[in-house]
């Protein structure tokens, strides 16, 4: 015989679950409006072709995604956009980490350490690019000229397409330290203390300390500063499009999927091309975060 449990919900669960669902609702307005809303407009829009004038759009089915496919150009934005998140993530996370270590430690002025490494996350990322311009330009370049000292020849940074992708990676990597060093000093804050008084009472040094404590408990924080790095790095747009212009012998080996995206909706005209491209960015997003959401249970360890 079955019989059916009714349970009663009571006035002070639906009064938490109704706080719950006020204090999340800003959040999840502004993720509605500001992201799932956009996502199925640029999905919709690429099944069209702008019109004369981009007035006017046309149905043309797939058309957009077999071009896509047959466009070298957005083969090249898809390995330079996957280059430059592998080159700028790791060694961003890398020299965050360093930091976060050393200013967690007792070390004097640390605050104004901490400031002046969050600077670059403040200041305008079109007034770094042209700082970083002029340090790069081949003839009165801050960099070359160091270079002039030490007796070596001068490199074209932003036009040599062997080493135009390192440059920028290069600006891509001091710009985000900062906010990555911030969120992993947060984190080394929550690690107890006594875990260190312990190893140090066993004599343990401070590297080992490092590898065997430190890393693992800050792991957490690690996962959230690696997702969003690789988001924001295969998102890259603003250094690009101040530092390489269309007609620079460097554009093919650093044009990124967003810079073509730009390109193709607002210089052409051609919003449902742009939009199929930019569909391909959001689906290299979502299959790397999903690989990540996967690896996570075997390395992040949650106290």
């Amino acid at each position: 015989m079955n019989h059916t449990v009714k349970r009663k919900i009571g006035a002070k669960t639906w009064n938490e679950w109704s706080w719950g669902w006020f204090l999340i609702a800003p959040t999840m307005i502004g993720l509605i409006v500001l992201n799932f809303i956009p996502i199925v407009q640029t999905a919709y829009l690429s099944f069209f072709k702008s019109g004369d004038f981009g007035r006017g759009n046309i149905y043309i089915g797939w058309e957009n995604y077999r071009k896509l496919i047959q466009d070298p150009q957005v083969w090249h934005a898809v390995g330079n956009t996957l280059l430059y998140a592998l080159l700028v993530v790791p060694a961003s996370i890398a020299i965050a980490m360093l930091v976060a270590v050393l200013l967690n430690g007792k070390l004097a002025g640390r605050s104004l350490y901490r400031t002046i490494y969050f600077i670059p996350m403040v200041a305008a990322p079109a007034a770094v690019t042209m700082v970083w311009r002029w340090m790069y330009n081949q003839h009165y370049g801050l960099i070359n000229y160091g270079l002039s000292k030490l007796g070596l020849p001068a490199v074209n940074w932003t036009t040599d397409p062997r080493v135009a992708i390192l440059s920028i990676a290069v600006i891509g990597i001091w710009s985000v330290i900062g906010y990555n060093m911030v969120l992993l000093l947060a984190g080394l804050q929550e690690i107890p203390k006594d875990f260190y008084e312990a190893s140090d009472i066993d004599g343990a040094s401070r590297v080992r300390q490092f590898f065997v404590i430190t890393l693992p408990l800050v792991t957490p924080t690690l996962f959230f500063v690696v997702v969003t790095t690789i988001i924001q790095a295969m998102q890259v747009f603003d250094v690009i499009y101040m530092m390489i212009d269309v007609s620079n012998p460097a554009y093919d080996h650093t044009v990124s999927l967003v810079y073509l995206f730009y390109n193709n909706s607002f210089k052409y005209s051609n919003k449902g091309y742009g939009s199929a491209v930019v569909m391909v960015l959001l689906a290299l997003i979502m299959i790397i975060t999903f690989f990540q959401m996967r690896a996570q249970k075997k390395w992040v360890n949650y106290m």
